[in-house]
């Protein structure tokens, strides 16, 4: 089985406790107005890996707390993504997922490979970005309306109490930025585009 991807991140500590393997998956009919991942939306975009070479990968990641789904919407390959969460929590490691649903419209739903995925997340951070409810005050998310649910045992509100919202910027080797965490990222934007026109995010 194979996840259509978006990006890989091996290690960050922008999307969740601890350090994380990051995997944007590639695809999202929600389409919310403001979303800054608009290049995640088309679902023939980024390239597809199997789920069995992405946990080797996993594996092979040293002194990683877990891994962290985003998107797109990760729900939108909930059977592969459950097979391969898994996989992650057999092996020790944490698994956190964010969805633009509702943990209550997930719950209720009639398939099988959605509710495989809730019950292999241990951390699920549900809720569309809303632009008229933007919000930087807690970790990982962008607007109020956005909720955590702990699902498992693994983790208690207060071990994301304090955890202040950051960005982190990576350049890489033909001088490309990629801006990962949440933040005002149209104010970096500009402000990155005025300072330097050879910046492109």
């Amino acid at each position: 089985m194979h996840i259509q991807v978006h990006r890989l991140l091996p290690r960050t500590r922008m999307a969740g406790v601890g350090v994380r393997f990051c995997i944007w998956v590639q695809g999202c009919s929600r389409h919310c107005p403001g979303c800054m991942a608009v290049d995640t939306w088309p679902p023939d975009g980024g390239f597809p890996l199997d789920t069995e070479e992405l946990f080797s990968r996993i594996r092979g990641t040293s002194a990683i707390e877990g891994i962290t789904f985003l998107g797109g919407e990760p729900f939108e390959q909930a059977e592969a993504l459950a097979q391969l969460a898994c996989k992650v929590q057999a092996a020790g490691l944490s698994v956190t997922t964010f969805t633009g649903f509702s943990y209550e419209g997930l719950k209720t739903g009639a398939d099988p490979a959605t509710t495989r995925l809730l019950a292999a997340t241990d951390l699920l951070i549900d809720g569309s970005y809303q632009e008229g409810l933007f919000d930087l005050s807690r970790p990982w998310v962008g607007s109020a309306n956005q909720r955590y649910h702990f699902l498992t045992k693994r983790y208690r509100p207060s071990d994301i109490e304090g955890i202040p919202n950051q960005i982190e910027i990576r350049i890489s080797p033909d001088g490309t930025a990629f801006l990962n965490g949440m933040g005002n990222f149209a104010k970096i934007k500009a402000l990155l585009a005025g300072r330097n026109g050879g910046i492109y995010l």
